[in-house]
């Protein structure tokens, strides 16, 4: 087998193994699917992989940087309390409308707001409305925007939030300090913000699976 292939059948083999299979999750896939959504939700070992880190931070708000089809939304959601909330925000009404009709099937309409727009224009009046802080962030949309993310990120948390930025490694291609692709300079952008801002503290892991290679930052604010 390609590299590729064991890679996919690892996880097939976790997801089973670990009992990650969801008709809900599932379902959800199949309607962004339908709907013609890109196939670029988390899977299912991630998706339990955030659910988790939001339950071990105990968190209670929480802001997510690009819906989809509400595949990571659903899974992070779960991890809140009933009094909990969150909040993501997404640049297109087709995708923010079949996330809604996922949401709702999952029960987690109550909990969750869909805020349709460009993120850096969304942002700004999120901090005017929700003075509270946010124990979790996770940025999940377009990689060139990714350190104006982190920097709203840091405006809204408090010291002891998590903030996780996905797919840094775009398949090694973040090693190429050369390249013009929008992606790449916004993820290094993002990862030599995490290094070098005084209230951060963070790490980037690699990651292979059924959505390929790449990886994640994970990132503590500190004061």
């Amino acid at each position: 087998m390609s590299d590729e292939q064991v890679w996919s059948a690892v996880d097939g083999y976790v997801e089973e193994e670990l009992g990650l299979g969801d008709e809900v999750l599932a379902a959800v896939l199949r309607e962004s699917e339908a709907a013609g959504l890109p196939p670029i939700s988390v899977s299912a070992a991630q998706g339990k992989f955030l659910r988790m880190l939001a339950e071990i931070q105990g968190a209670r708000r929480i802001l997510e940087v690009g819906t989809l089809g509400g595949y990571s939304t659903i899974c992070l959601a779960r991890a809140l309390p009933e009094d909990g909330r969150l909040v993501t925000l997404e640049y297109s009404q087709k995708h923010a409308e079949v996330a809604e009709r996922n949401i709702a099937r999952a029960g987690l309409d109550k909990v969750v707001e869909i805020r349709v727009g460009e993120a850096l224009t969304t942002l700004p009046a999120l901090a005017d409305e929700h003075p509270d802080p946010f124990d979790l962030v996770f940025i999940d949309a377009d990689k060139a925007n990714n350190p104006h993310y982190v920097e709203w990120a840091l405006k809204l948390t408090r010291a002891g939030s998590v903030i996780v930025v996905d797919n840094v490694v775009r398949d090694g291609r973040v090693i190429d300090a050369d390249s013009t692709a929008s992606d790449v300079q916004g993820t290094r952008a993002a990862l030599h913000l995490i290094a070098t801002h005084p209230r951060l503290t963070g790490t980037a892991i690699q990651t292979v699976g059924t959505k390929g290679y790449d990886g994640f930052a994970l990132a503590r604010v500190v004061s």
